[in-house]
This record gives C-alpha cells, structure tokens and sequence, in this order.
C-alpha cells in the first residue's frame, strides 16, 4: 500500500515506525519547523526527524486547504492517510482523496475525550481507564466510525508523560493491526461512535496549572499527575511560588484554611485544600531543579508548621 502519513509530536513517532515497518510511507506530513530552545531557533518536529533519518520526503504546508498542497497530496496517489496528532484540520477535500479515506489514531476510547488533550483530561477526571482508537476520519472533530480500539488501565500513579508513552506504544499496535487487515483485504468493520457519552478534552492552558488551595484535594493530585511533564502544576507556598511535580492527596485538613502549611517534614510539605490536603513531595523553586521535599526544606529552614 501507498501510506502518507500526518503527524507532529513524539506521540506520532512509534505510528509511523508501524505504518513504515510493512508498507510503502511515500510520503510524511508534518507541521512546519517552530522556534524551540533558549535561542528560539526554528527546529523540525519529532515526525520530521524519524523521516529524514528513513529517507521519507517530508512536506510541510500550513495549511490543507490550499488547493495547490491538495494536488500535491493527489499526485502522491495515496492509498490510505494516516493521521495521528498532526494538529491541522483536514478539509473534506483531502479526506477524500485515498483510496481508503483517512484513519486516524487517537488516545482515549470514543465518543469519550474527543480533542487536542485525551491523555491529561482522563487523568484529571480519575478515569479507570482510557485506550486507543484506531478511526475512519471524517469531517467532525474526532467523530468518525471506530475500525478498531483497545482499552488500557490509568495507574493511580501515572503522569500525563508515563501514560502518553504507554498510549503512544499502543496506538503503534492498534495501527498495526488495522494495516495488516487492510493488506489482507480485510479492512475493519466500521463502528460508529455511541450517542451517550461524548466529553470534550479542550487544549491545555498553562493558567490552568495554578492550583486553588481551595479546591479538593484528590483533584489537585490528580491535576499534578496529568500536567506533568506539562505545563507543570505551580502554586504559592508560604509566599514563594513553585513548581510541583509530585503530591498524594491526604483526607484530613485539621480543619485549617485552606492554603496552611499543617506539616513540613522529610516525608513531603501539607497544604490544607478546600477538601483534605495535599502532601508536596517534589517542587522546584524558581530558576532551580526539580527537588525532594527534604531537600527544599533544607534551603527553606524559614518554613514551619503552621507558617
């Protein structure tokens, strides 16, 4: 088959190793090179790299609605488009041009966590679980009929990062899988999503990692887990704004206002929350390394129960 494959960030990565291990990739889509680093110098995505080092070319257009890109992509004569965390629309004209349409390979089990952020959303929520969809794109955001999913347990302990990868390495399966029945002449039997149960995973937004000491507890746990690698929870503690990167929830506040410091030992900093309170066990101060809690509280001697 003749594959084009669509994407951008790391995520995508193992997806196109999939599509490229048994099938002719002519072709890699994939946003234009961005400014990244303290330079600010424009660097290639992740999908770039990996097909300039299997000597795939590499097209890079603003947008697809340009009618000049969409017979670009004709003259490719794709049999099937792959699309996984490209992060541009496609407009119906491009869905219509493979053979086989457009599948796109998405991380959350369907109608549930349609958009840009499914990973850090399901952890947020305290979802059991999430998984992998393997869909036949259409106009909609994330709409299309399901070929194929698998579903995948949230551990209480995984990161937004952890869980990515696991969804990234499973995505590639899933992929994999629906190829192989493509290339028998088998292609999926198409599901469509269910009516109940649609949520929306909106874009993170760095103000969202500001944590409100008066909020429950188990929430900002969970909201440290999703955000990190990014954007990172912050709060303020005892006048000093810091980074957290790691915190277990506690049931009991002793009744203290929210945003007290009611325990300052090795073992992590306790921040009265509106519910319970939040243990800090990893923070980073400004301009500093992520760091124990015993270690900040040896540079913070100042902080004491009740400061």
């Amino acid at each position: 088959m003749r594959i084009v494959f669509a994407g951008t960030p790391e995520f995508a990565v193992s997806s196109l190793r999939a599509a490229a291990r048994h099938h002719e990739v002519v072709a890699v889509y994939t946003q234009p090179d961005r400014p990244a680093g303290r330079g600010r110098g424009l660097a290639p995505s992740p999908v770039k790299l990996e097909a300039v080092a299997r000597g795939i070319p590499v097209f890079q257009p603003e947008n697809l609605k340009d009618e000049a890109a969409q017979q670009q992509l004709r003259a490719l004569q794709p049999d099937l488009m792959v699309v996984v965390a490209y992060g541009l629309i496609l407009p119906r004209a491009v869905l219509a041009i493979p053979t086989h349409g457009c599948w796109n390979v998405h991380a959350s089990l369907l109608p549930r966590w349609r958009g840009a952020a499914p990973i850090q959303r399901a952890i947020q929520a305290g979802d059991a679980q999430t998984g992998v969809c393997l869909m036949q794109m259409e106009a909609g955001l994330d709409t299309g009929p399901v070929l194929l999913q698998q579903a995948l347990p949230i551990l209480p302990t995984d990161t937004g990062g952890q869980l990515h990868d696991k969804l990234a390495e499973l995505g590639a399966q899933v992929l994999a899988d629906g190829l192989g029945l493509l290339r028998a002449g088998l292609k999926p039997v198409v599901q469509p999503q269910p009516v109940e149960g649609v949520t929306y995973a909106h874009k993170l937004d760095k103000a969202e990692a500001r944590l409100d000491w008066s909020r429950d507890a188990a929430a900002l746990a969970r909201t440290v887990l999703a955000f990190n690698p990014w954007p990172i929870a912050e709060a303020q503690l005892a006048g000093e704004r810091v980074r957290i990167h790691g915190a277990v929830a506690l049931e009991d506040n002793g009744g203290h206002a929210p945003g007290t410091v009611i325990g300052a030992a090795r073992e992590g900093i306790d921040i009265a929350c509106g519910q319970g309170a939040l243990r800090l066990r990893v923070l980073q101060r400004e301009g500093g390394k992520a760091i124990t809690a015993a270690d900040y509280l040896n540079a913070r001697r100042d902080l004491r129960v009740g400061a």
